[in-house]
């Protein structure tokens, strides 16, 4: 077998980044990942992931991904204290105003702090074969030789002079702030159709500790918004033997940063035995804010063209509504299909991975898109098929409060285990419209 060779540079040590960075390793002999913060020698919250401090979770099909990409990591992160947890049994699911009824028995995802997660990958990544992480240091802009990509100006964050770091492939997994579009508009280049629903929403969070088995055998609840109250929260089992709360309001009805306003706030969203365990539970941190303007979407598989050696990846394509829970899943994914796409050769590379970025991405922006289109105090187009999807999805949630073989497709579609067309089966569908 051929050995690797060349040198792949990506920007941005977050979790795109270090997943990138993973599908890179077998192609390139050396990649190097440039990173903005200081990285800590250990799980801790970073000023350039501000929202790392709020509730996450790794979905099924991405505990999967990441299961393959670094085998025995579930099992580190169990010994650490993360809990695996199966979705369609141990969540409380509260969804269009019903609680979705338990499902079968099915596969785990990981439920643990950002942290936590992002310390344990980036330590597997930085053990792989070639690979050097270059942590703060500043990126400023993008080398270019004859309108292909060939490297990256960066500098450190603590002074010195820019120097070029040379790539045969840059990859920009620098956030949702788009700034390779910028760059590469100096060469001529159009900017990817974009598409974007104005979500306004502020989440606080803080970490707490429940009595003994309050409310076992759930290990989170999960209360999404409807019509008239753009509220919605999730309390979620963490590690280590805490409980992480994160409360998020939209479209300006903004949550309170204090303890008593944080609680009050919760008690308008939270099932009442829920708000009872929040209450008696023990306050382990302050509250902490984020912001999130708006969802935000790079159509770049619309492209007729591409400059030669520059991917985007990770929130640059598609930046979800947090409150889905989707954003690391998704990346996951687009690492999964980097992977396919450089195993199948170099050629035409960036048409082929944005059309098979899409594809991952469509099934989460659907979701995400109509979920928040659903409630009238978020502006956007709605047509037609829009409204249908929506009158549809809102039936399926409350047939699903006590149909378990219906509850179970919507399970196994929130996992991104069975792709959205599955809710439209005919064994589903009939269940949904005649009951």
């Amino acid at each position: 077998m051929a050995r690797p060779a060349g040198h792949a540079v990506v920007l941005g040590a977050s979790m795109g980044g270090l997943l990138a960075a993973r599908a890179l390793a077998g192609t390139y002999s050396r990649v190097t990942l440039i990173e903005r913060d200081e990285l800590p020698a250990g799980p801790a919250d970073r000023r350039g992931v501000p929202q790392g401090r709020h509730v996450h979770v790794l979905l099924p099909r991405g505990s999967e991904v990441l299961g393959s990409f670094f085998p025995g990591l579930a099992a580190e992160l169990g010994q650490a204290g993360v809990p695996h947890t199966q979705l369609a049994r141990q969540i409380r699911f509260v969804v269009s105003g019903h609680r979705l009824t338990r499902g079968h028995p099915g596969p785990t995802m990981l439920q643990p702090t950002r942290a936590t997660l992002e310390h344990a990958v980036r330590r597997r990544v930085a053990a792989l074969p070639g690979v050097e992480i270059l942590h703060g240091r500043d990126v400023s802009g993008l080398v270019t030789t004859a309108g292909r990509v060939t490297g990256a100006r960066v500098a450190r964050r603590s002074g010195g002079r820019e120097e070029t770091v040379e790539a045969d492939l840059v990859i920009d997994a620098l956030g949702r702030s788009g700034r390779s579009i910028e760059w590469v508009a100096h060469l001529g280049r159009p900017r990817p159709p974009e598409e974007r629903i104005k979500v306004g929403i502020k989440y606080v969070s803080c970490f707490f500790r429940t009595p003994p088995g309050a409310l076992a055998p759930e290990r989170g609840v999960l209360v999404g918004p409807v019509a008239g109250r753009t509220r919605a929260m999730a309390f979620m089992a963490c590690e280590p033997d805490r409980w992480l709360l994160t409360v998020a309001g939209m479209a300006g009805d903004h949550p309170p940063a204090d303890p008593g306003g944080l609680i009050a706030f919760a008690r308008t969203i939270a099932p009442p035995d829920v708000h009872d365990v929040i209450a008696a539970s023990d306050r382990l941190s302050d509250p902490v804010t984020h912001t999130f303007p708006a969802s935000v979407r790079r159509r770049y598989e619309k492209l007729s063209t591409h400059p030669e050696g520059l991917l985007v990846f990770g929130d640059g394509l598609c930046s979800f509504n947090p409150i889905y829970g989707q954003g690391m899943t998704v990346a996951a994914l687009q690492a999964e299909a980097l992977q396919a796409c450089l195993a199948a050769g170099p050629g035409d590379l960036a048409r082929r991975f944005y059309r098979a970025a899409a594809k991952v991405i469509d099934p989460a922006w659907q979701l995400s898109a109509a979920g928040d289109l659903a409630l009238p105090e978020i502006a956007g187009p709605r047509p037609l098929a829009t409204r249908l999807i929506n009158r549809y999805v809102a039936r399926l949630h409350r047939v699903g409060a006590d149909d378990i073989d219906v509850a179970d497709a919507f399970w196994r579609v929130a996992g991104y285990l069975d792709p959205t067309p599955a809710l439209l089966r005919p064994r589903v569908a009939l269940r949904v419209l005649t009951r």
